[in-house]
Order: structure tokens, then sequence, then C-alpha cells
């Protein structure tokens, strides 16, 4: 196993970390993953990486990291709430990464509520309306992040083993 296929391997464990974690670029480091696998040229058992194959998960890498921005904004205006609220849950979501991962969860949600009640100057029953969408939206970006990452790391595997 080459070096390129170590920092292969160890970019895609952390772009399943990253999905989750704020402030990581997950399907982004899984996609460099890949692209080392592809520079590793491995000709073994495995079948080497195409370009396609590499050109196909950058689109998809692109289009997931650009919906994980669009995606908690959506849920939230479906809602009724605003930018502030989307902004609250990404801020409540780094707070709460210092207790556990139920303290990220509520940090999200909480901060939501705070943005959309006290920057945004709606009601509560808005407020909370608004936090549940902007929350949703984060975890569906979460979970889309999450399963490109987990594709991605599969295949990194596959081509090195």
């Amino acid at each position: 196993m080459s070096a390129l296929e170590i920092f292969a391997i160890i970019l895609g464990v952390l772009g399943i970390v990253g999905s989750i974690l704020p402030g990581l670029p997950g399907p982004p480091l899984s996609w460099i993953g890949v692209l080392l696998v592809y520079f590793a040229g491995r000709n073994g058992d495995c079948e080497p990486v195409s370009s396609t194959f590499l050109l196909v998960w950058l689109a998809i890498t692109t289009l997931v990291t650009v919906l994980d921005y669009v995606v908690p904004g959506w849920f939230a205006k479906k809602t009724g709430g605003h930018k502030e609220a989307s902004w609250g849950a990404i801020i409540g979501l780094f707070a709460g990464i210092f207790l556990t991962p139920i303290g990220m969860v509520l940090g999200a949600l909480l901060g939501a509520f705070i943005g959309e009640l006290v920057f945004a100057r709606q009601g509560a029953v808005e407020s909370v309306k608004a936090a549940l969408g902007a929350f949703v939206g984060f975890f569906c970006g979460t979970g889309i992040k999450l399963v490109a990452a987990g594709i991605m790391l599969f295949y990194i595997l596959k081509f090195v083993f």
C-alpha cells in the first residue's frame, strides 16, 4: 500500500467526520481521497479509478457542497423563517459542538429559534416553526453529505483493496 493510498483512506474517513462536524469540508476531503487513489494508479486486482469516475464525483461533490448551504435556508423559508434562523442554527451547532452530539442538535435548534426570535424579530410561534425548518434542513444537508462521503469512502476502499 502506497503513501497516497494511506492518505486517501485517511481523507475518506475525515470526509465522514467532516460531514457531521461543522468547519471541516466532508465531501471535498473524500473527493481528494478519490483523487489520490486516481494518482496512485493501482493496477492490481482492483479496477483503477477512471477520469470519468473522478469528474462525476467532482460534480456530485460540488452539488452536495452547494446544497449544504442552500437546503437549511430553503427549509427555513418553507416554514416561514428568515436567514437569521439558518445562521442561528449554524452558530448554535458550533456552540454545542463542545458538549456532545446532543449538544450540537440542541444548539442548532436553539440557535435557529433565537436567530428568528431576536434578530428577525418574529413571534415565538413563528420562531419555533422557523427553527424546526432550519433544523430539519440542516440535518437533511448533513445526511446528503454523509451519503456522498460514505459512498466515496466505499470506493476508496474498493479501489485500494
